[in-house]
């Protein structure tokens, strides 16, 4: 399954970057480097690139938790991998387009990790079955549309605050593409995600 070689690329380039800094530099998203020197390969490599043990087993982890379903379903939906490859690779893309804006004279700028791309693997998995159980704080069950809620929510007051190095407008630009990418490889999934609101 394409979700297990994503699996093994991302921790394999990862660890290779843990113990060397001028890999992990070339590979890390610098929009100042993307827009000013044309390495916009950075868009995506960045996103097989992680801070350290922690950050690479949560976005692995949470991929593997929905990946493997949205590969199913896609599937039996007839889109393919290449649907899951593109909402995962479109994911890492989207989710750094703000960054790209934003931080586009910014020299000292580096965001890394797939945060993106497994925010967008996540909200297709909202949106195709919303009322599935998630865990909030890993702990407490809740809708997936209820986490999806709250999830956005904090995303968008943590990256107001800017009071941590995680890029809350990665996760928030990554969840609302994955949500949508249903709709774009067939959009009468929009009004069976409604009949789910249905009593």
């Amino acid at each position: 399954m394409l979700a297990y070689v994503v699996i093994a690329i991302t921790v394999a380039v990862s660890i290779a970057c843990f113990n060397n800094w001028q890999l992990f530099d070339k590979l890390s998203l610098k929009p100042y480097r993307a827009v000013h020197a044309g390495e916009w390969y950075r868009v995506i490599s960045h996103g097989f690139v992680h801070a350290d043990w922690t950050h690479l087993f949560v976005n692995m982890f949470t991929f593997w938790s929905f990946g493997q379903y949205i590969e199913q379903v896609f599937q039996y939906m007839g889109f393919g991998q290449w649907a899951f490859a593109l909402l995962y690779i479109g994911g890492m893309i989207v989710a750094s387009v703000s960054d790209l804006f934003r931080y586009r004279n910014a020299s000292w700028y580096t965001s890394v990790g797939a945060s993106g791309a497994v925010s967008a693997v996540l909200f297709s998995a909202i949106f195709l079955n919303p009322w599935d159980k998630i865990l909030l704080f890993a702990a407490i069950p809740v809708p997936g549309i209820v986490f999806g809620v709250l999830y956005l929510a904090y995303c968008q007051y943590m990256a107001r605050r800017g009071s941590d190095n995680i890029n809350h407008y990665a996760h928030f630009y990554g969840a609302v593409y994955g949500f949508i990418f249903p709709i774009l490889l067939n959009p009468r999934l929009f009004w069976v995600f409604l009949e789910h609101f249905k009593w």
